[in-house]
């Protein structure tokens, strides 16, 4: 596939070449500058269908626009038969942001799409967030914390997260200081704020990642799992932080787009993938 170049995802040009095949919408317009989301629709999709949604939350540490990042994830699930967005959200290298005001984008834009449900053809019930590093902390943010109903975006409450290199420990320097206080890192640090009844998750992480230790991921299912949580890790033995990308291993990317899919039909939000054709062969005479 043309768009889908093991390159490195770079530069204004590669941008637009990736998201040729996606349908973009102006979802904020915020004091630093508009706002994208950028939809992918399933074959044979009509407005008024009952869909799942995939919304993708790109890494960076909410530092630099990754929002191509996931254009691979969101092909795969369009033509799985998910309506997938993957989402830009404001960043420091643009906006001289931090994770509050990205927090705040992804609640603008459950907000703007409440209003064209019925357009992009959503299953309300069947909404899912997937992230990776911050992208995936701004997933839990919006889901975990059980008393900050300011910072949560209560409009959809997701029905599965797909976390990928996850960021789950807000509270260590120099993450906490891109908060506005010390609480608020600690509030919304996925580690502190882990509860009952939340949504069923699978985490992708790499043993090798150094960005986010493994060590925390397998505080964060153990204690989830305490909870009674439905939670799923795929770990990968030589995985570093950057396996899942397309363009980093398509093999990991392969296995990890697999297991995120069989998760997503055994918790009936997506159908069963139909079997393989064999080919037909001809007797010989």
């Amino acid at each position: 596939m043309s768009l889908l170049q093991r390159t490195p995802l770079i530069g204004q040009a590669r941008q637009r070449e990736l998201l040729k095949s996606a349908t973009s919408f102006p979802y904020s317009e915020t004091p630093e500058g508009p706002l994208h989301g950028h939809f992918f629709a399933p074959p044979g999709f009509e407005p008024g269908d009952k869909r799942a949604l995939i919304v993708f939350l790109h890494g960076g540490l909410w530092d630099s626009a990754m929002a191509t990042q996931f254009v691979p994830h969101c092909l795969y699930f369009a033509e799985r038969g998910a309506v997938a967005a993957t989402l830009e959200t404001r960043v420091f290298s643009t906006h001289r942001t931090g994770p509050m005001e990205a927090l705040a984008d992804l609640k603008a834009f459950l907000a703007w799409l409440k209003s064209y449900e019925h357009h992009f053809g959503i299953d309300p019930n069947k909404v899912v967030f997937a992230g990776a590093l911050g992208g995936a902390f701004l997933a839990l943010a919006a889901t975990l914390p059980k008393l900050l109903k300011e910072e949560h975006p209560a409009v959809y409450s997701p029905a599965a997260l797909l976390l990928f290199s996850s960021l789950l420990d807000t509270t260590t320097r120099p993450l906490i200081e891109r908060f506005p206080d010390t609480a608020t890192a600690k509030r919304l640090s996925p580690l502190k704020a882990v509860r009952r009844k939340a949504p069923p998750m699978m985490l992708f992480h790499g043993k090798k990642d150094r960005a986010a230790p493994f060590a925390l991921v397998e505080k964060f299912v153990k204690s989830m799992r305490w909870r009674r949580n439905k939670i799923e890790l795929l770990d990968f033995e030589n995985g570093d932080h950057a396996f899942f990308n397309f363009n980093v291993s398509e093999l990991y990317y392969e296995v990890s787009i697999k297991a995120a899919d069989q998760f997503l039909v055994d918790l009936g939000l997506l159908e069963p993938a139909p079997p393989i054709e064999e080919g037909i062969v001809e007797p010989a005479d």
